[in-house]
């Protein structure tokens, strides 16, 4: 059971390194059978997500010499989901948490990326101590 643990770590890990892989593989495959362009995007950016929110945390941890960077990184969310949700409930009356979800899930994708490119080019321009 340990030696599986690790497979899905190393591969979680791998894939993390370099998002834009699961997003091209989730964009292709979901096109290819589905043929819903729009809903393939849709779908590769809800997968890739996931595998930014780990990058991105670990870049912020090695950038700035701490252990708060997944921790950060759930607060911005759940601020977003606080804001969202309160937008919802002022204009409809009610708060819809599928859509809330899905608007700071996606949401999400883009500034994890924009932090992704950003953090990536610091780490690689000028690498901190640790990593040289």
């Amino acid at each position: 059971m340990g030696s599986i643990w690790n497979a899905l770590v190393q591969s979680y890990a791998f894939l993390a390194t370099v998002p834009i892989i699961p997003f091209l593989l989730v964009y292709i495959v979901s096109s290819l059978r589905g043929g819903d362009r729009k809903g393939a995007f849709r779908l590769a950016m809800d997968v890739t997500t996931a595998f930014l929110v780990g990058c991105v945390a670990m870049l912020i941890n090695r950038r700035f010499d701490t252990n708060f960077g997944l921790f950060f990184l759930i607060l911005l969310m759940l601020i977003g989901g606080g804001l969202i949700g309160n937008a919802q409930n002022r204009i409809k009356g009610k708060v819809d948490t599928n859509k809330l979800f899905r608007a700071v899930w996606r949401l999400s994708f883009f500034l994890l990326f924009v932090l992704y490119v950003v953090l990536m080019l610091m780490e690689l321009l000028f690498p901190t101590r640790a990593s040289s």
